[in-house]
């Protein structure tokens, strides 16, 4: 039997109804139990020292912790932001991970698609369905929007971006004023642009590396099956956990950044060197500015 090149798309199995279940979706399906899972077992803790798997998850909870407030400099927004972040961050590695096990992409049903009969494998790495990518990064983005209103309200979160406020500020300045607000107010409509690009980047850096290592593998497969996949198994492994950490810090430069409205920058600028605020602002401007790079 030849190895097929995985499709772009991934493989429906059934429906229900009008609705395709794909192996993507079933892959992501298994995580998703995992983890809920591993929050029952961290539930039924007994007593106030942790034991044996609940070490475990408490020290990757605290890991993760540390890591965020690293970015956002201040221990109440990082346990604000871990859930949305850590369950990203565990949620795409273990997905990623969970695609190298043996039988993914290999073992499957023979059935037809797009008008020819091929091996329809039951397992597929859940993040090499952009369907997956576009959704989570659509989420990421939506949700550093909703914190955003809640921690500077309404007016000064859409002033990011229609900084009408600004112009009628101005008027009362004088014409360099004026000038200064309305180049502002255009920045402030790139940056909607900049919104979908966020969702855009997000998606399609994490379906092209995902998806490309599927393909690579496979490859690696039909040359030589004994021994030749393995370093390249090893490799995915590593870009499993980097893909996983991109997508997580960017979402926490997102929200971040969405939670300091133009006030603080102001301030922070003033005060020169006073302060623990503006090296926060820049930590999580850099961590962005890193990472998209």
């Amino acid at each position: 039997m030849s190895l097929m090149i995985p499709p772009a798309a991934a493989e429906p199995l059934f429906s229900l109804g009008a609705f395709p279940i794909t192996n993507a979706m079933v892959n992501g399906w298994i995580a998703v139990v995992f983890f809920v899972c591993v929050a029952l077992v961290a539930r039924r803790r007994v007593g106030f020292v942790p034991h044996g798997v609940h070490n475990v998850i408490e020290g990757v909870i605290e890991f993760l912790l540390t890591e965020t407030e690293k970015v956002t400099g201040d221990r109440a927004r990082a346990k604000q932001f871990l859930p949305i972040v850590g369950t990203i961050f565990l949620f795409v590695l273990f997905s990623n991970w969970l695609g190298l096990l043996p039988g993914t992409g290999s073992i499957g049903i023979w059935g037809v698609h797009e008008g020819a009969v091929e091996l329809i494998p039951l397992l597929r790495p859940a993040a090499s369905d952009l369907n997956l990518t576009l959704a989570i990064a659509l989420f990421a983005v939506i949700a550093s929007h909703v914190i955003g209103l809640m921690a500077v309200g309404p007016l000064a979160h859409v002033s990011k971006f229609v900084n009408v406020r600004g112009i009628w500020r101005a008027l009362k300045k004088g014409p360099m004023a004026i000038l200064v607000s309305v180049i502002e107010f255009g920045v402030g409509l790139l940056e909607i642009v900049s919104e979908v690009a966020k969702v855009l980047s997000l998606s399609l850096r994490l379906f092209g590396n995902i998806f490309a290592g599927e393909v690579l593998l496979t490859v690696m497969l039909g040359i030589l099956a004994w021994a030749l996949p393995i370093p390249f198994m090893f490799l995915e492994l590593l870009v499993g956990i980097i893909q996983a950490t991109v997508f997580a810090m960017l979402t926490l430069a997102y929200l971040t950044v969405a939670t300091q409205s133009h006030e603080e920058h102001e301030e922070e600028a003033v005060g020169g060197g006073g302060g623990q605020r503006a090296q926060r602002g820049q930590r999580g401007k850099e961590s962005f500015n890193e990472l998209t790079i």
